[in-house]
């Protein structure tokens, strides 16, 4: 499932890829990949803006089968009991069989939608109410105890019987929850763009407590939670649009810490390994490492441009998408990049839209204020190539996606 466990721990068994030889293979599909791959049982499963969630077989990049729905599939699958399980913006939450592709049921939520709100990121016309174009990700499920949970753009969370997709319980969030759940002993813990982050009992539903972020009351830029949290040693780390890193106590909700990015979004879910919390940051495009138990800094790596994609670890070497294309691997023992990956798409379009020393030249992108512009430019900087899937490593390969619509396997 999405970053590999229930805890969202993001930390993947064997080697990975400390020394990067090439591409094993490319899997092209119609659509961006934003969707990050689950590896079962020598398959990937991954989803595509084109519609389609495909299952290639791990070894040689061959597609085995597709399963179509409507709209795009921007949510990571889990699998589970010979069950893919899956939600796309068509607002159908998805289970197919494994082996076939076959449809085995599927559940209709309230209507999916983007986080909304009037004169979002300060652009005009300031009284109308515009659909956020970085509100990218969908809810990806998590399986636990016979049931399946996630979130919705109609604000709920939802729990249903992982066999029959019948409705086991919901429950009601001010907003769109496009953050995916972790659960840990028994405990829901997932973040909403109402500004609230919960905990709620898995079993029932039941909220055990809220923590409220900051607000943003004019254009909304410095609101919500699309971080998914991770939860380790008794902790609750997310990130969060008002530019702040939380860390709360996972029992009460309390916060323990937090960490301030200077106005800069933490759309990443974190990894803690080794005593130390590793998160990178969007526009500030910055890879964090502090202390897990007390939030002070003991090192950080200044990139270009930012980052959506959540970093794994595999053995001693830390990956990291970024919104330049590249893939960064990172050896924890000197906190220093060893390798880069560079996508197709990001080959041949990068250089067009960033400036001489690398960084993102988005006057070349977004030519004014007015809502469609912005939407205008957000398909310019997509269409670099972006990695805004998370990596995934099985043994000695790294899965990555790419908004070019390639899913990479790297060796």
């Amino acid at each position: 499932m999405f970053r590999g466990d229930l805890g969202h721990s993001g930390i993947y068994e064997g080697a990975g890829v400390p020394k990067l030889n090439g591409v094993k293979w490319t899997f092209h599909t119609h659509g961006e990949v934003i969707s990050s791959p689950a590896i079962v049982d020598g398959v990937v499963y991954i989803g595509s803006n084109d519609g389609n969630l495909y299952a290639i077989d791990q070894q040689t990049g061959s597609q085995k089968w597709s399963f179509s729905t409507e709209a795009r599939i921007t949510s990571s699958p889990a699998v589970a009991n010979g069950l893919v399980y899956f939600s796309s913006y068509d607002g159908n939450f998805y289970a197919v069989e494994t082996t076939s592709g076959r449809l085995r049921w599927k559940f209709r939520n309230a209507g999916e939608r983007r986080y909304a709100a009037t004169h979002l990121h300060g652009s005009l016309p300031a009284g109308e109410t515009m659909p956020d174009p970085f509100d990218i990700y969908l809810s990806s499920p998590a399986v636990w105890n016979g049931a399946i949970y996630f979130g919705s753009g109609d604000g709920n969370i939802y729990s249903l019987d992982a066999a029959a997709g019948s409705l086991r319980w919901k429950f009601r969030t001010g907003d769109v929850v496009h953050a995916s759940p972790a659960i840990v002993d028994g405990k829901l813990y997932i973040g909403s763009w109402d500004s609230y982050f919960y905990a709620l009992d898995a079993g029932t539903g039941k909220e055990l407590w809220r923590f409220k972020t900051g607000e943003d009351a004019d254009i909304h830029n410095q609101v919500g939670i699309q971080s998914s949290a991770t939860v380790a040693n008794g902790l609750v780390y997310f990130g969060c649009r008002d530019s702040n890193f939380y860390a709360l106590d996972a029992t009460t909700g309390t916060e323990r810490w937090f960490f301030n990015n200077k106005g800069s979004w933490v759309i990443t879910s974190p990894v803690v390994q080794a005593g130390k919390v590793y998160f990178a940051t969007s526009d500030s495009a910055i890879l964090r490492i502090l202390d897990a138990q007390t939030g002070v800094p003991t090192g950080s790596i200044q990139f270009h441009w930012p980052f959506f994609a959540s970093p794994s670890i595999a053995g001693n070497t830390l990956y990291l998408g970024g919104q330049d294309g590249k893939l960064v691997a990172i050896d924890l023992a000197s906190d220093k990049p060893i390798w880069v990956f560079q996508s197709e798409g990001s080959r041949h379009s990068l250089a067009a839209i960033s400036k001489p020393d690398g960084s993102p030249n988005y006057e070349a992108a977004f030519t004014s204020n007015f809502y469609d512009d912005l939407l205008v430019g957000v398909s310019k900087v997509h269409a670099v190539g972006m990695i805004l899937s998370s990596p995934v490593v099985s043994g000695n390969v790294v899965y990555i996606g790419s908004s070019d619509g390639s899913l990479y396997a790297l060796e």
